[in-house]
């Protein structure tokens, strides 16, 4: 009789913890440079591009980290596509504040804050933890009966 070991995701699921907690952070410290910024703090506006340029950076090494969640932990594979979408639209973001279109700016900020909050706070819950289905051979010719 032989057991199968079931391999959970247990590193690749704390490096990608660890990096979308502090991707989170950065992001919900936009909206707050923001506000001084338009509160009168000229500087703000500086750390506020070079944060939000920063986020790029970090979107590809989720990328890299959400790549190796699915690989060796067998992770779920809807984190991989999701995480290339926010690096998609956080470099869309970027061109569109600097282009100064805050009619697109400040949607794309509030879609990528809640985003942000809600990938950060699944990875620490137990669904996360869970290792990606194995899929069950069919004999040939069964898969269409019932």
């Amino acid at each position: 009789m032989t057991t199968s070991v079931v391999r959970k995701p247990r590193a690749t699921l704390w490096l990608l913890r660890v990096l979308l907690t502090v991707h989170v952070l950065a992001v919900l410290c936009q909206p707050l440079l923001a506000g001084l910024f338009l509160s009168g703090d000229v500087d703000a506006i500086a750390v506020h591009g070079t944060v939000g340029s920063s986020l790029a950076a970090v979107g590809l090494v989720l990328i890299a980290a959400a790549l190796l969640y699915v690989l060796a932990g067998r992770g779920g594979l809807w984190i991989l596509p999701v995480m290339v979408a926010l690096f998609l639209v956080e470099g869309l973001q970027i061109g569109v504040g600097y282009s100064r279109d805050l009619g697109l700016h400040i949607p794309l900020g509030v879609l990528i804050v809640t985003g942000s909050i809600l990938l950060a706070a699944w990875s620490w819950t137990p669904w996360a933890a869970r290792p990606r289905r194995r899929r069950t051979s069919v004999p040939a010719g069964v898969e269409g009966v019932r």
